[in-house]
């Protein structure tokens, strides 16, 4: 017995006793979780802060005025908690300011940090304080937050905002005023540049059509000796390479950098009539305390917006201005940036958070008020509150305010609350004043040409077709002598643009790629020529409007013999024919009912009278009827039924013979498929892209195909040596070979259709923009077409190409557009005939028959001679027993139930 208790004994005693230990390590997690999160208090009262800033920079003495300021603020109005502040200086540096953190913590017992003015320093001190379980509050955020960010430094609270809406702020005015390419500078850090928000910028940009051509990378200040020198040499670096953006964005820099760089830019001509310069809210939230603003006159700036007329703000103010003129007596407008607002801000949090019966960080994320800086609250340990930007405009030194950025909303004339956008645009309103002093002429954004650097043009030299660009004889020709119709287009686009273009033409010996390579490298400004606008080249220049369209046609020799068994219904269209067919028969029935009760050929029989009658008609055809005609008005019918026949006889004979020829020097192969199978060899013109085009799409082998780079009377020559089968142009080229070849060839397509051909600028060039619209102009004045006749002779009859989307079966034949007047009038004329030769003689005498029969006159007689009239005409008889039998009829006076047998 005992035995069988003793196990259950020891299961219970071994239960209770984990149920003990369980407790007590509950109890020493709790108490310790209590401990560690209650605000820890010092021996004399005061709730301890560290600070951590960078004094060698303004903002980081702006921020701990502010932040002495507010811990003075709050000791006076709070009763149950005061606040004492310890400083440390990182001077810039990461490591520092995480060893500062380290000392706060150890030395000064902190249980809160704040300060960091780069993001790489609050990093650093997040891993700090994460370890020691003491809130960072952070007053640099991370333009792209790590995703592990809240795993990796859960103590760790953003106050400041990152840079995604400042990056789309920036890429909607960009967007704007519609410039494609911009050149970014900023401040080199070690550590890496502002984690994330060039690659935010990029990704904005790239979203609204634009790109980064260019950044200006400057060193950091504190490791130059010279700093004017490190600017120059990096603006020197914009027109050695030739880039041609005027769209300047400083994104990122100390203000004496950047007072260097507007400076340095202004002498070099960087900040004249077609300029922008655009400063993002880390420059322009310390305008105030730049010396001289008029380095950057006509610049757009962004500044975080703040409201200056709230009783708080002014208090503040006055003290700040005090307290910061006594500690940096040096410095001139002791006016107080958004940093410092921050700062006042983050320090009212931790303060306002020792009210809370909550563990100190939980507490400081409860936030909700409305700060300096604006609303003070956080989601996901960062602030949940975009702030809006102010456009401001630099003018005469000063700063003039137009449009809010409103994140989610874009650009408005006032501030908008909560969801009404209903004042919200996509583009800044008011006339801004940009470098220059122009006002009212938005900047290109790009260098322009002028008469001291004039603009580049190329054209292409050797070419197979110089209707489109003639190059004169010579060493440097003038510009007006070189012509054709590219040129002659170029001249008529620059009358309409409302500026002048200084230019060069320079002749390229080389091919259709080389040419576009050289303006991607830069060597040329543009191209002038019949470049076909592919998408592949798109990727790396600008191609304006297509001024002609383009595709792969095929020219074939025309075949020796060929011949069709239904070739001779060709000529005619199958409703033309159907047409003449019912045609035929009513002029038949016409001249049967005007003919057969006089004329005794057209007499008989049914059958006799309607074969007659159809004979007589279709021998017509061919003008060998033999049978007389009596009546006047059957004569004016036959005579337009020989009038059509004339006309359709003579238009068949000569469209039939056409055909006839086209059909015995047609192609001997009339597609691709044929090619291919046969492994014919092929032409192309060896100076364009037809080359890889005929290998890669269209799938011929290299053996089988001869690129040709002479003049047009060589493919002539491959044709008739049989070393080729078939030639490749695009249809414009195929087109002009046609012109001169008028025989001897016809031509199929497109088979494939490209782009057209375009005018050739560098990638972002507003000029492109300016021609494009240029050509659109033209297009529809009808001056383009007149320029394509007078150069490409389009309307040449020898350019009958078929290169249209007709298909072979339908070109050529004669359809009813051509003859339905021709129809109507013989139809008209006919019916006229009809009607005044026989219907209305016929209802005169019904009516005078009518009228001897109604008066009991023989009107059985009567009767039976309106019949005959009707069947033979005057002088017609019926036969006697008929007779006989009408005028018993007659006399029975029941000439409804009597029947007449009328016999011809």
């Amino acid at each position: 017995m005992a035995f069988c208790v003793f196990p259950v004994m020891l299961r219970e005693s071994l239960f209770r006793s984990v149920l003990k230990c369980f407790f007590f390590i509950l109890f020493l997690v709790l108490g310790g979780t209590i401990s560690s999160a209650a605000p820890a208090i010092d021996n004399d009262g005061n709730f301890s802060i560290g600070a951590i800033l960078n004094f060698d920079s303004r903002v980081g003495r702006e921020q701990k005025a502010a932040m002495e300021i507010a811990v003075q603020i709050f000791n006076a109005k709070s009763k149950s908690h005061k606040l004492a502040i310890y400083f440390d200086d990182s001077g810039g540096d990461p490591l520092q300011a995480a060893f500062a953190a380290e000392e706060l913590i150890k030395e000064k017992k902190v249980k809160a940090i704040i300060g960091m003015e780069k993001w790489q320093e609050a990093a650093l001190v997040a891993d700090v304080g994460s370890r020691a379980k003491v809130p960072v509050l952070s007053l640099a955020a991370a333009a792209i937050a790590p995703p592990s960010a809240p795993l990796r430094w859960p103590f760790l609270v953003q106050i400041a905002s990152d840079g995604a809406e400042q990056a789309r702020c920036l890429a909607q005015i960009i967007h704007s005023y519609q410039w494609r390419r911009v050149i970014v500078a900023y401040e080199d850090q070690p550590s890496g540049f502002d984690s994330g928000i060039l690659t935010l910028l990029t990704t904005a940009l790239r979203q609204v059509g634009s790109e980064i051509e260019h950044r200006v990378v400057l060193p950091p200040l504190a490791s130059l000796t010279d700093p004017k020198k490190a600017v120059r040499d990096q603006l020197d670096l914009i027109t050695d390479q030739k880039f041609h953006s005027r769209v300047f964005v400083v994104l990122h820099s100390s203000l004496t950098l950047a007072s260097h760089l507007f400076g340095e830019a202004e002498k070099r001509g960087l900040t004249g009539n077609h300029s922008v310069w655009l400063v993002a809210r880390n420059i322009a939230d310390r305008f105030a305390s730049l010396n001289d603003l008029n380095i950057v006159n006509g610049a757009l700036a962004i500044k975080t917006y703040y409201s200056k007329s709230r009783m708080s703000f002014k208090d503040f103010e006055a003290q700040f201005w005090i307290k910061y003129s006594e500690e940096n007596p040096e410095e001139e407008n002791p006016e107080p940036g958004f940093n410092s607002l921050l700062a006042y801000d983050g320090v009212i949090a931790i303060g306002n958070a020792l009210h809370r019966s909550k563990p100190l960080l939980e507490s400081i994320l409860s936030s909700d008020f409305v700060g300096l800086s604006g609303r003070i609250s956080f989601e996901e340990n960062k602030i949940a509150h975009q702030p809006p930007y102010r456009i401001v405009n630099v003018v005469d030194a000063k700063l003039r305010e137009l449009d809010f950025w409103i994140p989610g909303y874009g650009f408005s004339e006032r501030l908008v609350h909560g969801t009404d956008s209903a004042m919200a645009r996509e583009e800044l309103s008011g006339n801004v004043t940009w470098p220059g002093n122009q006002i009212g002429v938005i900047p290109k954004g790009w260098e322009m040409p002028t008469k001291a650097k004039r603009m580049k043009i190329g054209l292409p030299q050797n070419h197979t077709f110089p209707n489109f660009v003639i190059v004169p004889p010579g060493e440097n020709p003038p510009v007006s002598n070189y012509s054709g119709f590219c040129v002659e287009l170029f001249r008529e686009v620059l009358k309409l643009l409302d500026y002048e273009i200084s230019y060069d033409f320079i002749p390229f010996p080389g091919t259709y790629e080389d040419l576009v390579d050289h303006v991607y490298n830069k060597s040329f400004d543009a191209i002038v020529g019949d470049i076909t606008i592919l998408s592949n080249r798109t990727d790396y220049v600008e191609f304006t409007q297509p001024f002609v369209e383009s595709g792969l046609s095929m020219v074939l020799p025309e075949k020796s013999d060929a011949s069709k068994g239904w070739i001779f219904l060709r000529p005619f269209r199958k409703e033309l024919w159907l047409l003449t067919f019912a045609s035929l028969i009513y002029t038949t029935f016409i001249i049967w009912v005007l003919e057969h009760r006089t004329n005794q050929e057209f007499r008989g029989s049914w059958k006799n009278q309607i074969s007659a009658s159809l004979w007589f008609t279709f021998s017509s055809l061919f003008f060998s009827q033999r049978e007389q005609i009596n009546s006047k008005f059957t004569r004016v019918v036959v005579v337009m039924w020989l009038f059509i026949v004339l006309v359709l006889t003579q238009s068949y004979t000569a469209d039939l013979s056409s055909m006839l020829t086209v059909e015995r020097m047609g192609p001997n192969a009339t597609n691709v498929e044929t090619l291919l199978l046969r492994n014919a060899k092929v032409g192309y013109d060896n100076e364009t892209f037809l080359s890889e085009f005929l290998l890669d799409v269209v799938k011929f082998k290299q053996e089988h195909m001869i690129g040709i780079d002479s003049e047009l009377e060589e493919f002539d020559k491959k044709f008739h040596s049989g070393d080729i089968a078939a030639a490749f142009f695009e249809v414009p080229y195929a087109k002009l070979f046609h012109v001169k070849y008028c025989t001897g060839y016809t031509i199929t397509g497109p088979l494939y259709r490209f782009g057209g051909f375009g005018f050739v600028f560098q990638k972002g060039s507003p000029i492109a923009v300016d021609v494009s619209r240029g050509i659109l102009s033209l297009t529809e004045s009808g001056a383009l077409r007149n320029l394509t006749k007078t150069w490409l002779n389009s309307d040449n009859e020898c350019a009958s190409d078929g290169t249209d989307d007709t298909g072979d079966d339908e070109k050529g034949r004669l359809d009813l557009k051509s003859f339905w007047g021709l129809f109507l009038v013989s139809s008209f004329t006919s019916s006229v005939c009809l009607l005044v030769g026989f219907v209305i003689p016929t209802l005169r005498k019904y009516a005078c028959f009518r009228k001897n029969f109604q008066d009991g006159a023989n009107g059985g007689i009567q009767m039976i001679s309106f019949v005959e009239y009707v069947l033979h005409g005057e002088g017609g008889s019926l036969q006697t027993d008929d007779r006989a039998a009408a005028e018993q009829t007659q006399h029975a006076g029941d000439w409804g139930s009597s029947s007449l047998v009328l016999v011809s």
